[in-house]
């Protein structure tokens, strides 16, 4: 139970890595808030909260609008009146193509979801969770750890909400607030399943052959589960790391070193 009696807002409450870090918390002791674009998807996670014994408000939030986040920050405080962790989770991935060829535009959108929107909503909360030593989490990305052709656009957003995570550490840890970052790598959830169902299609193998030769360029030779992620997140927003901000835990099976 290390997040007994704590409320936990989660934005990008989806059916993988979000889903778990809302879970997790409930199943360490959380009440959570609930924050996507799909009322339907937060109703099924919020029923599974309850089912756990602890409460869930579902708030239906565009993480990119002003008004919706500051709904979801009132929402929050109007019904449990105290906020302890705040996780964003909530991202949009730019064009995978090369930064020769892609669009100004979606390199803006990009960081507009998954920079802005993040600064933005944790200056909203950042009252609430001055009161309670909060914590912030914020979801990254392996892709801070390579630069691949067509990532371009992605890492720059991705290496964008590091620093801010970074730059708000040492700004709000005088208040007693922590932020840090976990940056996942593969996640063994349905999207990369399907990929792999894909991928094995087109080369006439099984999905498990694909899998194994991931793996086999992981130490421990087994893809990440949404659920040992978001175990990540539940650890840094516990009284475990009340010393730990401004961190990045990658947490990948050994995929990369850092």
């Amino acid at each position: 139970m290390l997040l007994e009696d704590k409320v936990v807002v989660v934005s990008g409450i989806g059916p993988g890595l979000g889903r778990s870090i809302a879970l997790r918390s409930a199943h360490a002791g959380a009440d959570v808030v609930l924050a996507s674009r799909t009322e339907s998807r937060l109703t099924e996670v919020a029923k599974e909260i309850t089912g756990l014994g602890r409460r869930a408000l579902v708030v239906p939030t565009d993480i990119d609008d002003e008004a919706d986040a500051r709904h979801l920050v009132a929402s929050t405080m109007e019904s449990f009146g105290r906020v302890d962790a705040l996780v964003h989770n909530a991202f949009a991935i730019p064009p995978i193509m090369d930064l020769m060829d892609v669009e100004l535009a979606a390199v803006r959108a990009g960081f507009e979801t998954n920079v802005l929107a993040a600064l933005r909503l944790t200056r909203m909360f950042v009252p609430a969770l001055a009161e309670g030593r909060g914590s912030v989490v914020m979801i990254n990305s392996a892709v801070l750890r390579h630069s691949r052709r067509t990532f371009g656009a992605y890492k720059m957003a991705k290496a964008s909400l590091l620093a801010l995570a970074q730059s708000l550490a040492s700004e709000l840890g005088p208040r007693g607030i922590r932020v840090n970052t976990v940056a996942p790598g593969y996640i063994w959830a349905d999207n990369l399943k399907f990929y792999f169902a894909y991928l094995a299609k087109e080369r006439g193998v099984t999905p498990e052959q694909v899998y194994e030769e991931t793996a086999s360029t992981i130490d421990l030779r087994r893809l990440p589960e949404p659920d040992e992620i978001a175990d990540t997140v539940v650890f840094l927003n516990s009284p475990l790391a009340r010393i730990v901000t401004g961190q990045c835990l990658d947490v990948n099976g050994g995929e990369y070193h850092h």
